[in-house]
């Protein structure tokens, strides 16, 4: 269990958006209970309490539930009278950590919703990346995002924020700034700019609904090569639609290969990481899961590749979940040169719900295997060539993002040495070590 927190520590963001099937939930209170007792439970917290019990004991991948007797923890969870919704919370995390699951977890209305609106791929506000200034610990403008009120507005990169509706921004944290400006579709937030060489401006803006950017890419030309590159950051829902317009586009622009970048990548929804595969691959099995019952299913793809250009997948200790589903679908159906570090090892599909009271529940449902019958469960995807990074290198790279995907990137430049080498076959260079199907 230490072992387990300790990884989940140093990837909470796997937790919120490892592989995940989204459903909604039906509260089912047990039959047979008195129309009194009915009512009773309808109004207190113990109503939310049931409902998350009665899914992780329909749905709960180990049968055996940790060897825990899972009706004595409902009689448990029932038979206490709670002074507030937070002690009920309380008394339901501690009933799941009997489990001995990190990924199998209770949200409170506000974690809930902060989930939602992750794997949404969307929020709610008027669509600028900020940050402060370390010096003059001013707010300023990193990038405006692509179809917001910001961008419309005529905000620029570089501009600073002085006052929201009419507060100032000084001595506020980023943090602060973003949680003013964030509001409901439809509402209005006054901002006064600044911007160099130019005088103190105010703008009124309309908050929407944005759809957050997944995908980035740029076609790099790599000694006469011409390379695509795509950084996938996160498997949100419209993650599918903005790599198939990054292949796309690359493609037109005549990519002779493509670098997908999946470092950093905690995971997200599933399915979209399964439509992303089929992007890049024609034929072959994608992944295998196997629910409590033993009854398994298969993905496969479906023929609508994009491309056949050579690939190469980055991976790093950080890549996890819907990251290693497709890094290993890649490699196992020799579609792809994966390179980097041995990733997560989240080998787990958690069903996300969501509860009577706006609160919500991650269950882990199945455990998932690479099309060879690889089991990666705390052990990651080995990469078919291992790329050692130093401390200092990753620090440079994370103090200074502009250096990523450029010869000052070791794990990038492998990857450009390799294409340089197979730019006319899609077929990767042999793995370090084989794969040893599941018996």
């Amino acid at each position: 269990m230490n072992q387990a927190r300790r990884r989940f520590s140093k990837l909470q963001a796997a937790l919120f958006t490892g592989a995940m099937a989204t459903t909604a939930s039906i509260s089912l209170l047990v039959p047979g209970l008195s129309q009194s007792v009915r009512a009773e439970l309808q109004d207190s917290p113990k109503a939310v309490l049931d409902e998350a019990w009665q899914i992780v004991n329909r749905e709960y991948v180990d049968g055996s539930f940790n060897k825990t007797d899972w009706q004595v923890a409902r009689q448990e969870l029932l038979s206490t009278n709670y002074t507030s919704r937070e002690a009920a919370y309380t008394a339901l995390r501690k009933a799941l950590e009997k489990l001995n699951d990190p990924y199998t977890r209770f949200m409170d209305p506000k974690q809930y919703e902060a989930l939602t609106n992750q794997t949404s791929g969307e929020l709610t506000g008027v669509g600028m990346r900020l940050e402060q200034d370390e010096k003059t610990k001013a707010i300023r403008v990193v990038e405006p995002m692509e179809n917001s009120p910001a961008l419309k507005a005529g905000i620029q990169a570089g501009d600073t924020i002085l006052a929201i509706d009419g507060k100032t921004t000084k001595d506020m944290t980023v943090s602060d700034a973003a949680q003013i400006i964030r509001g409901d579709e439809g509402t209005k937030v006054s901002l006064r700019m600044a911007r160099p060489g130019k005088s103190e401006f105010d703008l009124t803006l309309t908050r929407a609904r944005i759809e957050v950017a997944a995908v980035r890419y740029s076609l790099k030309n790599e000694g006469g090569e011409k390379v695509g590159y795509i950084r996938l950051q996160e498997f949100s829902s419209h993650a599918g639609e903005q790599m198939e317009v990054a292949i796309k586009k690359l493609s037109a622009q005549k990519a002779d290969a493509f670098v997908l970048d999946l470092r950093g990548n905690p995971g997200g929804l599933l399915r979209v990481s399964i439509d992303i595969a089929r992007m890049w691959m024609d034929t072959g099995s994608i992944v295998r899961t196997v629910d409590r019952a033993g009854d398994s299913q298969e993905m496969v793809t479906n023929r609508t590749a994009i491309t056949d250009k050579p690939l190469v997948v980055l991976v790093d200790d950080n890549s996890a979940s819907a990251s290693e589903i497709l890094a290993g679908a890649l490699k196992d159906n020799k579609r792809a040169t994966v390179i980097g570090g041995q990733t997560f090892g989240k080998a787990l599909v958690q069903s996300v719900h969501s509860l009577a009271d706006g609160s919500g529940l991650a269950v882990t449902i199945a455990h998932y295997y690479t099309p060879n019958g690889t089991d990666i469960s705390h052990k990651g995807v080995t990469p078919d060539v291992k790329v050692e990074v130093s401390d200092a290198e990753k620090l440079k790279l994370a103090n200074k993002p502009m250096l990523v995907a450029t010869k000052d990137d070791p794990v990038y430049a492998q990857a450009i040495a390799l294409l340089k080498t197979t730019a006319s076959s899609t077929r990767p260079v042999a793995a370090n070590e084989a794969l040893v199907p599941k018996k």
